[in-house]
Formats: structure tokens, C-alpha cells, sequence
């Protein structure tokens, strides 16, 4: 691998995914495999490094199909669950690789914690639960993950506030309804910017 960022996009779907169960709406019925698309999540490899955006419940079937075979952090844009019910299919990575850092605002940890209580479990913790190192971010952070500047950005969903990322010249924003301006002098610059995909 080279010093230049590779994204991939693992789910472009809504929060049901594409299709949606039971639905006889015509792309749900559809044969093109566009119309077959996974909770939103995205692969950012360079160098030896890996990084998801999210781990959604299709996060086991994105990581197989992309012989992804390590990660070396997750960051959370929100709590809802197609963005964090994978949690449960990071185990392999941790007997693999130990402790997997996750980056996330505090309230989504604190949902976290609530959700998916034996995974934070302090005492008699069962031995095959997923092992998490906590970092939390909010939209003022600036850290580095691999050798490469992360800002973070919020948006709001609804009036849920999420947190985008620009990592380099990449910047990803996902459920953005609204975004305050000075959120937007975060992006500008950006080459390459998804929105809502």
C-alpha cells in the first residue's frame, strides 16, 4: 500500500438497507446489483492502515467480502443502530490484533454502555466479548490515526448532533440535515466530499 488514502465504500444503504424487507417497491424488487446496497460504512486504507467509519449490522458481511483481515480503529459518526449494531463482529480483529481503539463522542458511549453493557462489563467479563479501547472526540477534536490529521465536523440529524470526518483531503459526512457554517469552514478544501451517501 502507498501513503495515498483508498476509501471504500462498505454500505451506501438507508437504515434498512436496500431492499427493504417485505417492501414491493420496484427497486427493492430490482435485479441490478445497485439496488442491493448495505447500512452506510467506509473502508480508509493507506500505508499498512485500516479504519471503518461506523460498524453498522451488515459490518461482519462488509468486512468478509472485502477480505479485510485487520482494523486498526473505528469511529462512530453516531449511536443509531445502523451505524453500531456491528459491534458485536469486531471479536475476530480482537483475538486477533487485542484491544480495538473506537472513537466517539461521550453520549455515544454512554448508549454504547447501555446497549451492549456485557462488552463494558468490569468484573467477570465474559472472556469472548469484544474489548474496546475508549477515546472520546466531539466536534472541537483534532486527533491523528495512522500518521494522518483527523477533524472532526458535527452536523445535525434531525436534532441529533453527528460527527463527520476529515481525514486529509477526504471528508465524510453521513444523516446530515442541517450543518452550522462554521462547521463548513472544517470542509472547504476538501477534494473529495461525501454527503449523505
Amino acid at each position: 500500500m502507498s501513503d495515498t488514502l483508498k476509501v471504500t465504500f462498505l454500505g451506501t444503504g438507508t437504515s434498512q438497507g436496500i431492499p427493504v424487507i417485505g417492501s414491493d417497491h420496484p427497486v427493492c424488487l430490482s435485479t441490478n446489483p445497485k439496488d442491493k446496497r448495505l447500512r452506510v460504512s467506509v473502508l480508509l486504507r493507506w500505508d499498512e492502515f485500516s479504519y471503518v467509519i461506523d460498524c453498522g449490522p451488515d459490518f461482519r458481511q462488509q468486512m468478509l467480502r472485502e477480505n479485510v483481515t485487520r482494523v486498526d480503529g473505528i469511529l462512530l459518526t453516531h449511536e443509531h443502530s445502523d451505524h453500531t449494531a456491528g459491534l458485536d463482529d469486531i471479536r475476530p480483529f480482537n483475538f486477533m490484533q487485542g484491544k480495538m481503539p473506537f472513537y466517539a463522542h461521550k453520549r455515544v458511549f454512554k448508549s454504547l454502555h447501555e446497549r451492549f453493557a456485557y462488552i463494558f462489563e468490569t468484573e467477570n467479563k465474559y472472556p469472548g466479548a469484544p474489548s474496546i479501547e475508549e477515546i472520546e472526540i466531539d466536534k472541537d477534536s483534532t486527533f491523528t490515526i495512522g500518521g494522518k490529521q483527523v477533524v472532526t465536523i458535527e452536523a445535525y440529524h434531525d436534532n441529533l448532533p453527528v460527527l463527520g470526518f476529515r481525514v486529509a483531503d477526504f471528508t465524510y459526512l453521513t444523516d446530515v440535515k442541517t450543518i452550522a457554517a462554521e462547521e463548513i469552514e472544517k470542509i472547504k478544501g476538501t477534494k473529495v466530499l461525501v454527503v449523505n451517501a
